[in-house]
Formats: C-alpha cells, sequence, structure tokens
C-alpha cells in the first residue's frame, strides 16, 4: 500500500500558521535575533527556547515577511544558514550620512590617538613602555582610552613590579570600523600618513578627529618609534 506524502508547507502558509503562535513567542525570537552578532538558525533558536521547529520556522517566515515592508527600516534576513537583523541596504547611504553628522561622535585629542596607535601596533604593552616611545608622560591619556573602552588591560608583564599589559579591544575595532588588527596600515605607511597630518598646521589647532575609517585613525597618529612625537599639549588630554 502506498503511502501518501504530506504536502510540504510553503513559507506564506508556515507565515498564516505563526499568526496563531502565542505573541510571547515571537517577541521572544525577535528580540533574541536583535541582540545576536552572528546569524542564529532556526534549529539553535528551537533549542533556546525550548519549542517545535516547526513554529519556531513560522514565526522566522513571519519576521522575515513583516518586515520586509516598505515603512520598515531594518530586515530580517536569512544569511549563511541563520536568521540576522540589519538594516535595509537601501537605507545605507542615508543611514552613514546620519552618522557622519551626530553631535557627539568618537572624538579623541592627538595625545591619546598618539597612545592609541602605540598600543595598536606595539599591543601588548605596559604604560611605562608606552611613555617610552612617546617621550612623554601620558597617565591621563591612557585613562580616557581605559574609561572609553578603547584598551583594556591584558595582564601583568612578568618583570620587576609586574607592570599591566595593555592591549586594544572589540570596540576598538567597531569604532575604527576594523573586522581585525590586519587592517590596521603598515607601519610605512602608517609613518607617512602621520607626516602628512602632522605636517598640516590645521591638525595641530583642532587635534579632536572623529573615528570613521580604518585609515583615519592612525592618520593623525605617529610612526613606531616615536621619533615624531609631538609634546603633550595639557589641555588635550582630557
Amino acid at each position: 500500500m502506498e503511502q501518501v506524502q504530506e504536502p510540504i508547507e510553503s513559507a506564506e502558509e508556515r507565515t498564516e500558521a505563526a499568526a496563531e503562535l502565542p505573541a510571547e513567542l515571537k517577541a521572544v525570537i525577535e528580540a533574541a535575533i536583535y541582540i545576536t552578532d552572528e546569524p542564529l538558525s532556526a534549529e539553535q533558536i528551537a533549542g533556546a527556547v525550548e519549542q517545535p521547529l516547526e513554529q519556531v520556522q513560522a514565526v522566522l517566515d513571519r519576521l522575515v515577511a513583516e518586515y520586509a515592508a516598505p515603512d520598515r527600516g531594518l530586515s530580517v534576513r536569512e544569511i549563511a544558514g541563520g536568521y540576522k537583523m540589519a538594516t535595509k541596504p537601501e537605507h545605507h547611504e542615508s543611514i552613514r550620512k546620519f552618522v557622519k553628522k551626530l553631535q557627539a561622535p568618537l572624538k579623541l585629542s592627538l595625545a591619546a590617538l598618539e597612545t592609541l596607535a602605540v598600543v595598536a601596533y606595539k599591543q601588548p604593552i605596559t604604560a611605562p613602555e608606552i611613555m617610552e616611545i612617546r617621550g612623554v608622560q601620558g597617565a591621563g591619556v591612557l585613562k580616557t582610552l581605559l574609561d572609553r573602552k578603547l584598551v583594556a588591560a591584558a595582564g601583568r608583564k612578568d618583570v620587576l613590579g609586574k607592570p599591566i599589559l595593555y592591549k586594544t579591544t572589540r570596540e576598538f575595532l567597531i569604532q575604527f570600523g576594523l573586522s581585525s588588527l590586519a587592517e590596521l596600515p603598515t607601519l610605512k605607511e602608517f609613518e607617512e600618513l602621520g607626516r602628512l597630518a602632522l605636517s598640516e598646521p590645521e591638525d595641530l589647532e583642532a587635534p579632536a578627529t572623529e573615528a570613521q575609517a580604518p585609515a583615519e585613525a592612525p592618520a593623525q597618529a605617529p610612526a613606531e618609534n616615536g621619533n615624531e612625537l609631538q609634546e603633550d599639549q595639557p589641555q588635550a588630554d582630557a
């Protein structure tokens, strides 16, 4: 006797079925997709919320359909075998302009950029080693970078006194638009950009700068050997 194969549900049918599911389940799944950096698969979500895979898939299909509406600025998309929330491609340029016009972008003084550059290229590194490279005291600048979570402690160096080692953080990569430290300019490029930036008087008069692109941050920082580093200006350390 032949077995009758049940028809496979379409995304539309699953979406209609999702309308009958508890609103709380949809809200939880939506929040889970929002807070995670990596795409979540339907199986991962089903295991986490302890609900049948079919129900979770129905909710996901409904979210995809709802966020596809033209009046929504975000989208829920299936990427690399999972679901992720992101801004819609057609709005990227407008969002980029908006971010550039924000009143409070990340701004760092020239002294802070110099210190951050030294940490980025020489990490892990201690405070005395940073001061030796820069040739000036910079405890206040280092504290500023720690407060802004651009730099973090990375253990202690196994030498006399066991000074704290410092390294850049994930927030540093985010603020400067880097996927990894491998995207930093080479030291040769870094030195040349530093010469160009420091040779312009307006850069010294207005040391604050926005951290918007991978190449922009090092452009205002010095070379690794510290020969081109300028003395701290007390008012710029805060």
